[in-house]
């Protein structure tokens, strides 16, 4: 029993020593004045490894239907799998969007995961890495989130006259993502908890990131199952065709088999997306 309990201190001490908590904000903002955020507050988690072997810096948005968030299995399991291999990572713990807390829910995230980009770029420059790529990885509401930061990184959503170089990642990997508010093709829970209950066509239009893309969007690697059927691989296909528009580079890693929601692990086929995404990473022009 004695021996059991050792094992599992030091793999949870190593597990901590791991990760750091960085500050996102000084001041959250977007919030209301009377709201109580304890249970619903941003946080940033850097995985920075021992020896850092590779250039390409990761930061992970797990998904959860913008209703919860699986940060474990599709956010700190990512960021340690990668940081046992000598990548840099971070996992952001963004807001859900609330309008019982936030003057404007539909903002949120975004405002979250630029504000993340921002304290990735300038943690990434004390590690003394050369020519740094940063890019984001977002999981279902997570990938929508990372769309999102793809494609409006010329809005700045804090409105600090922060530029668009650096809001902007240098390349996407989108697991099973939400990509379109479009009825047939979205996830009408995420859709719901994000734009709704009442839609507009304005945000419908501005969410939809397939209509979004421009030349300017960074390369993606997508990865998909096609029997999803809480997120239609339709969802992935789309924005496939939009960066197909404008010659941007991209890859779809797809399964005939999996459904939604499995993470790195995919139980019902053997082939492993994440192996072949960090070579696509490491030889992709951007």
């Amino acid at each position: 029993m004695k021996l059991y309990l050792s094992i599992f201190m030091s793999l949870l001490f190593g597990f901590l020593q791991a990760q750091e908590q960085l500050a996102l904000y000084s001041v959250i903002p977007n919030k209301k004045d009377t709201a109580d955020i304890s249970k619903n507050s941003p946080a940033l988690y850097a995985y920075i490894p021992s020896e850092i072997k590779h250039a390409k810096v990761f930061l992970i948005f797990p998904g959860g239907g913008y209703h919860h968030l699986a940060m474990d299995h599709e956010g700190h399991q990512v960021a340690k799998r990668l940081s046992d291999l000598g990548y840099c990572a971070f996992v952001l713990k963004y807001r859900l969007p609330s309008a019982k807390q936030q003057i404007d829910k539909r903002i949120a995230p975004i405002q979250d995961a630029q504000q993340a980009m921002v304290v990735v770029k300038d943690k990434v420059t004390t590690l003394k890495m050369k020519k740094p790529s940063i890019g984001v990885v977002g999981f279902s509401a997570g990938g929508h989130l990372a769309s999102t930061l793809s494609t409006h990184f010329e809005t700045d959503y804090q409105a600090k006259k922060i530029s668009s170089k650096l809001l902007r990642p240098d390349f996407s990997i989108l697991v099973y993502p939400v990509i379109s508010m479009v009825d047939g093709v979205t996830h009408n829970g995420s859709k719901t908890n994000l734009i709704g209950p009442d839609f507009s066509d304005t945000d419908l239009t501005r969410f939809s990131n397939e209509k979004q893309i421009t030349e300017n969007t960074p390369p993606a690697f997508l990865i998909h199952a096609k029997d999803d059927k809480a997120v239609p691989i339709e969802n992935s296909l789309l924005y496939q065709r939009a960066l197909d528009n404008y010659k941007i580079p991209n890859y779809l890693f797809s399964y005939e088999l999996g459904g939604h929601g499995f993470g790195m692990n995919n139980k019902k086929e053997p082939k492993d997306w994440f192996v072949p995404m960090l070579e696509w990473v490491e030889k992709v022009k951007m």
